[in-house]
């Protein structure tokens, strides 16, 4: 069975602007590629990385970038009415932001390890494995 990971917002940021976690990004990125790993994604934690984009880029500019993410071995985790449960139970109860509180409910609910590197995922990591890709 495949290791399913679920990419937070963070670690595709981290790629796409070639911060100094890229490089990890990438190998899970082409490991996916490889079949060992099923890759997944939010579909709230899309919309962030939309708007996060969004600031800085036109909109045109943004799908371009969303569409070749796509186009990468992720699969997008749809939002429904029990995830959407989940996440704000998780956010009634941690300090996470409500996108976070969605990629620690999905890859819950996934069985996944959310691969990130922002600092908030430390507070949950008892709920959920963590795959770190930033400093500490």
């Amino acid at each position: 069975m495949k290791r399913k990971k679920l990419l937070d917002t963070y670690a595709i940021l981290a790629w796409l602007q070639d911060e100094p976690s890229a490089p990890k990004v990438a190998a899970i990125l082409e490991g996916a590629g490889e079949g060992k790993a099923e890759l997944l994604m939010s579909l709230i934690n899309v919309g962030e990385l939309y708007y996060i984009l969004r600031r800085s880029l036109t909109a045109i500019e943004v799908m371009a970038i969303l569409d070749q993410i796509l186009d990468l071995p992720v699969r997008v985790v749809p939002v429904t009415e029990q995830l959407t449960w989940q996440a704000a139970e998780i956010k009634a109860s941690n300090p996470l932001s409500y996108a976070d509180s969605f990629a620690v409910a999905a890859a819950k609910q996934e069985d996944a390890a959310v691969v990130t590197g922002d600092p908030e995922f430390k507070r949950v990591g008892e709920m959920v494995e963590l795959e770190w890709i930033g400093k500490c």
